[in-house]
């Protein structure tokens, strides 16, 4: 009888969602979690914001998979919780995103909706309800320390161990000091610099990387760490737990060079789950295995880096991934759909390899394959959150005319354009290669393809168009002329 009610409930939400006003924005939620009135009043809210569709699934977003085919949204929310969520879940999402149309890219940019409890959740929700601009930082990697992106920020250095920096305002230079004598270790002075600088700038936005677990995050060198007790986060300081400020404001947390650390591992417990709980990360994107290339998290910074203030986090991190998509098709079609076996280690991916390229494929090719489908994301894939603009790095500007089943595309660089700048200026060359021209489209374009006559190496999709030889020049204007039905 139980099963009977709840299949019915599931029909009659979905038998209703798809009924529902013209949205570009679908929500996602079990059948027998949508009979919690706590985990139902998140999708609800979710709903109600963004005039979203509702689909019931019986056990994971596949379920529904005919209805996202159907309906085509822009944006997708899952809302689930932490028992249930995994690797496997996160990378099936992935594969999901991409089997909406027949082509390769991603079709819909989604995010997890979840948190230690419903309340947690519901926060999530609430923090992304207003655009945010991020403009304090605290890092503990070494190639944020110039701080032009920040107006106060604080970081430990992992290219120099005991070493670390702060910009106490806008127009302050960077300071550096030492938390130990070169050539010692401290671990407990190095986590007390973290907890100072965490409690001095209480960041909008958090980036680390260094070792990490489901269980803990490693300072730079392996120098300590933070753990989670209960929904919360410390220092594992010997003289006892010293617990992070937990101050209420809405922050970003991309830890894009740590291990694993994006696994919530179907608990309650895990560092994902207390980043978002106690600390307030409304948005954290993460990865669910061990890192070692790490295109896709450190591709992702790089998109959201590069000329500040053009891209939210979501579509940062989202066009990264299509770029990697682009590059492992043209390498082979099947490391597109190709499962990659993790079960068998980080580097088990090198037979599949050499069954698709040969035995001539290269570490680049191992890696972005490996990276694929790795990365979760969770919060609210809508909210405008994005970095601060950086004064003399906003040097072109893109707009796009829609007329007769044409699209145009403008491109005005500015006297003082770099198209060095436009790559990604040499940032993180070990993971991230030079950047195309990206431009995320303000809305959907049906089937859109370029024109015939143009000979630009281009990659056009319904959600954004990249444009892998753009060779800009300083004070000019370019067009680039698209067909959509």
């Amino acid at each position: 009888m139980k099963h009977l009610l709840l299949s019915l409930l599931s029909a009659m939400l979905l038998s209703g969602s798809l009924h529902a006003a013209d949205t570009d924005y679908v929500v996602i939620a079990r059948d027998s979690l949508l009979m919690n009135p706590q985990w139902k009043a998140v999708a609800q809210t979710l709903v109600k914001r963004h005039k979203a569709t509702l689909l019931t699934s019986r056990q994971k977003p596949a379920d529904v998979l005919p209805q996202l085919q159907q309906l085509q949204p822009r944006y997708v929310a899952v809302v689930e919780q932490p028992e249930r969520l995994d690797p496997s879940f996160v990378m099936e999402l992935h594969r999901v995103s991409r089997q909406v149309d027949d082509d390769i890219y991603a079709d819909f940019l989604w995010g997890i909706i979840t948190g230690r409890d419903a309340a947690a959740a519901m926060r999530m929700v609430k923090h992304a309800q207003k655009p945010f601009v991020m403009r304090n930082c605290v890092t503990t990697i070494q190639e944020l320390n110039s701080g032009k992106w920040f107006n106060r920020m604080g970081y430990l250095d992992d290219h120099v161990s005991g070493q670390w920096g702060e910009k106490e305002g806008p127009h302050q230079p960077v300071t550096t000091g030492r938390n130990f004598p070169e050539g010692e270790r401290d671990s407990q002075a190095e986590m007390k610099r973290f907890g100072e600088l965490y409690a001095k700038y209480d960041p909008d936005l958090v980036i680390t990387a260094a070792h990490a677990t489901e269980r803990n995050l490693e300072m730079p060198f392996s120098l300590g760490n933070v753990k989670p007790f209960a929904g919360r986060l410390y220092l594992d300081l010997e003289s006892g737990p010293r617990f992070l400020p937990e101050t209420g404001r809405r922050k970003v947390y991309l830890p894009i060079g740590n291990c694993l650390i994006g696994n919530v591992n179907r608990t309650r417990e895990s560092m994902a789950i207390a980043w978002m709980n106690a600390q307030d990360a409304a948005t954290f994107v993460g990865y669910v295995v061990v890192t070692w290339h790490g295109r896709n998290g450190w591709g992702g910074l790089k998109y959201l880096l590069t000329n500040p203030g053009r891209y939210t986090v979501a579509q940062a991190f989202y066009l990264n991934q299509q770029d990697m998509l682009t590059q492992l098709h043209r390498w082979h079609p099947q490391l597109v759909t190709e499962l990659y076996p993790y079960e068998k280690g980080h580097m088990a991916g090198r037979d599949v390899l050499r069954s698709i390229l040969g035995e001539q494929f290269t570490m680049d090719q191992l890696g972005f394959f490996y990276d694929r489908d790795v990365l979760a994301y969770y919060g609210d894939p809508k909210w405008d959150a994005r970095l601060q603009q950086v004064k003399g790095e906003t040097d072109f500007k893109v707009s796009i005319r829609q007329k007769d089943g044409r699209a145009t595309v403008t491109v005005r660089t500015l006297p003082g354009f770099s198209l060095k700048r436009m790559q990604g200026d040499g940032w993180k060359p070990e993971s991230v290669l030079d950047l195309p021209f990206s431009y995320f489209f303000p809305h959907r374009l049906k089937h859109p393809r370029l024109a015939p006559g143009q000979k630009w190496d281009a990659t056009v999709d319904e959600n954004f168009l990249l444009i892998h030889n753009a060779d800009f020049q300083p004070g000019q204007t370019y067009q680039r002329e698209l067909i959509t039905d």
